[in-house]
């Protein structure tokens, strides 16, 4: 399917201000990105890198007054999101260099504590992707999900004590599971067409049967209309905006996706 997405960040800024942006959707195997679009009110310098995730990021500073930043792509996406039930577990020695990050505790997903807990979830399944179909569907009926319960990220230690959530605290949490598993895992955040409340969205994906798998424990059924922004270990690594000094808070933050009548470009 396309999708057009969107997403405007409105500013009062006191102070000269550096940003760092993840807002920009990339081309890969799953989304094909044709038309993209990255504004900035007043304009001001934009200097863009790749970081170590692959993610596009981009450094501005705004200036005092009001500031104002406008993205919107049109995305190819799959109709379908591809499930692998019997897909094996990687062995750490046959894993790509490339995943081997998303083996070990990060700042908010602290394996190291869970091995116990998942092994218990995941009790008689086969070791790999069932693994983790089985935490998906424990983070379910487990774990409440409820938009605005949290506003700074939660860890999965805390989320775990909670039982509640927002959609970024459940993947923390179920990253966590299958790290503690020998699973790799990673956070994913970015678009969902036809989300309630609409809103920047977060996921997670494990590497199993030698590629990612895409898991959501906030949806009740995987459904195509996913647009990734940025991949990381935990939040902390796919924070749509980062801003340094005097912390300022968006006056507004309007966020849209929408479905286009557009052929497949492929085709």
């Amino acid at each position: 399917m396309w999708l057009r997405t969107s997403c405007n960040f409105t500013f009062d800024i006191q102070f000269p201000t550096p940003f760092i942006w993840m807002l920009r959707p990339r081309s890969g195997p799953l989304q094909w990105v044709a038309r993209e679009e990255f504004r900035v009110k007043p304009q001001v310098p934009v200097f863009e890198f790749t970081d170590p995730f692959g993610n596009l990021c981009q450094r501005l500073v705004a200036p005092p007054g009001r500031f104002e930043l406008n993205t919107s792509s049109d995305v190819h996406t799959p109709d379908r999101i591809d499930q692998g039930f019997g897909e094996p577990m990687i062995l750490v020695q046959h894993l790509p260099e490339s995943v081997l990050p998303y083996l070990l505790p990060s700042r908010y997903c602290e394996s190291d504590r869970f091995n116990l807990m998942a092994t218990q979830i995941t009790a008689g399944e086969k070791p790999g992707y069932d693994q983790v179909a089985a935490i998906n569907r424990w983070l379910k009926s487990s774990i409440r999900f409820e938009p605005g319960s949290s506003d700074i990220p939660v860890s999965a230690v805390e989320v775990n004590q909670r039982q509640v959530g927002v959609c970024r605290d459940l993947s923390h949490l179920g990253i966590a599971l299958c790290r503690a598993l020998t699973l790799p895992a990673r956070m994913v955040v970015g678009y969902l067409y036809d989300l309630k409340p609409m809103d920047l969205h977060a996921w997670f994906e494990a590497f199993v049967g030698g590629r990612w798998y895409k898991f959501d424990p906030t949806q009740t059924s995987l459904r195509g209309g996913y647009v990734a922004t940025g991949y990381g270990r935990d939040a902390a690594d796919v924070a749509i905006y980062n801003q340094f000094g005097p912390p300022v808070y968006p006056l507004s933050n309007k966020v849209q996706i929408e479905k286009l009548d557009l052929e497949d470009p492929r085709d």
